[in-house]
């Protein structure tokens, strides 16, 4: 067994050192996905990858002893924290109080085409729990991919895929999610 696994029975147990030590191990590659996905936010946006990490992981281990079977369970669950942080943000900053919606633009950079990235993040999100009812390992890759930034070989590895199967699961969740999407 690997390390994060023996770490993530220890928690579960409920040593509390063995969360300090899992987060020691983790952390890196838990910013590195934040960083990914941040990197495709808006520029003007205010989460930092640290600030997503640290959520995310108060959400995981925090206040409870969480059960984890495995390495894979303990990414899948880190993304989907990420996906609620992001989209609880989303819904946050589209509220009147935080603009209502409205959003600095630069006229120079304007794409009309374009859809924002906090109405991108709420859109994928309405579907995506009707697409996992569905499809559960393919909207497990699109937690992954979307909301944790992860590669196809990361996402492979932590679902215990094939690479090749992964990219193939990625392009038809996008198809589908963005049929849903349109037909909304």
């Amino acid at each position: 067994m690997s390390d994060a696994t023996l770490l993530l029975s220890e928690i579960e147990q409920g040593n509390a050192t063995a969360a300090e030590k899992l987060l020691d191990l983790v952390y890196e590659e838990l910013r590195r996905l934040a960083a990914s996905k941040i990197s495709r936010e808006a520029p003007y946006q205010t989460l930092q990858p640290t600030a997503l990490v640290h959520e995310a992981w108060l959400r995981l281990v925090g206040g409870s002893h969480p059960a984890f079977e495995n390495r894979a369970h303990f990414f899948s669950a880190a993304a989907e924290a990420m996906r609620r942080i992001l989209i609880d943000r989303a819904r946050r900053k589209l509220t009147v109080r935080h603009g209502g919606g409205y959003e600095r633009i630069d006229v120079e950079q304007l794409d009309l085409a374009a859809p924002d990235a906090d109405q991108e993040i709420l859109a994928v999100d309405e579907v995506l729990d009707e697409f996992a009812r569905q499809h559960p390992v393919k909207a497990e890759v699109v937690k992954l991919r979307f909301f944790a930034g992860m590669t196809h070989e990361e996402t492979a590895q932590v679902l215990g895929i094939s690479e090749a199967t992964a990219r193939n699961y990625w392009t038809f969740a996008r198809a589908w999610i963005l049929n849903e999407i349109n037909q909304s």
